[in-house]
């Protein structure tokens, strides 16, 4: 794992292939300023984009899903990166920008927008894919969908003001909803699930390994013989995935402070009473909050 420190920013270092996804442009709470001092780091030959870069749910909301200025210096960065390096750069769509369905697949210069991909390197064969269509809710119950995307942007409101609080202590970032996927035994299931479901399909597929997001969940491990690789999100964990030359992978992690944060104590929510917390979860809709709406 590659922490980002102060003495290592704007040195470019490249990769053959960088990941990132679940950026969520659009909301407020996208990790924009953070990951553009990671991309200026970096230059690569391939820029895997893989899914919920842009935000779609919450731009049609308006309110406080507006477009920022520092969400447009995100793809100038890209363009520089394509214009510098020759970067090719392939947009997995995912399912917050799903609105890409009626243009997917379409390709122009070294740009290309998909569904999924493959990915292929050192005679190694990744299947690339947001993950999205191995939820139920996401795919069958939009609607659903969305109600929860509420609740996580709640949660996500929750975690910013817990950190404000941990800043003024003097501590680093730690994200709750994070530490709550860990603990939560229907969670932690619901990700083992997700990431089954994807190993499967790459074994069905012939591949030697799946590439995938939107559960925020970064990974890189080899379950049943089959490499499996999540680039996490750049709301939560700022994390991606960086390909080496000798084919090996590995997850960057952008803020260090973050793994060195004291654990936060996780409350038995239903011993909480709406009064200390204002907002009271039961169990489950709560894992429907972190999950489902991701």
């Amino acid at each position: 794992m590659f922490i980002c420190n102060q003495n290592t920013m704007y040195n470019q270092k490249f990769y053959p292939t960088i990941v990132i996804s679940d950026v969520h442009l659009g909301t407020e709470h996208a990790k924009t300023q953070q990951l553009a001092d990671f991309l200026r780091t970096v230059n690569c030959e391939t820029l895997i984009l893989n899914g919920d870069i842009i935000d779609g749910w919450h731009l049609q909301k308006g309110g406080k899903g507006k477009w920022k200025k520092e969400h447009t210096d995100f793809f100038k960065i890209v363009m520089k990166m394509m214009e510098n390096y020759n970067t090719k750069v392939v947009y997995v769509r995912g399912n917050h920008d799903d609105f890409l369905d009626t243009l997917a697949p379409f390709s122009f210069s070294n740009i290309s927008i998909v569904k999924d991909y493959l990915h292929e390197r050192n005679g190694k064969k990744y299947y690339v894919v947001h993950g999205d269509v191995f939820d139920h809710i996401t795919t069958n119950m939009k609607w659903l969908a969305k109600l929860g995307d509420i609740g996580y942007t709640l949660l996500l409101w929750i975690n910013k003001v817990y950190n404000q609080y941990r800043s003024h202590k003097g501590l680093g970032y730690y994200s709750l909803s994070q530490n709550i996927k860990q603990k939560v035994k229907s969670a932690v299931s619901y990700i083992s699930n997700f990431e089954t479901e994807l190993v499967d399909l790459a074994k069905s597929r012939g591949v030697d390994g799946v590439i995938c997001g939107h559960i925020h969940h970064p990974a890189d491990k080899y379950i049943n013989d089959i490499h499996y690789l999540n680039s996490g999100d750049w709301v939560e964990t700022m994390s991606a995935l960086l390909e080496h030359e000798d084919g090996t992978w590995e997850v960057y992690m952008h803020n260090e402070l973050q793994n060195k944060a004291k654990p936060f104590e996780l409350i038995e929510l239903q011993n909480v009473k709406p009064k200390s917390l204002k907002v009271a979860f039961s169990n489950n809709f709560l894992n429907f909050l972190l999950l489902k709406a991701q």
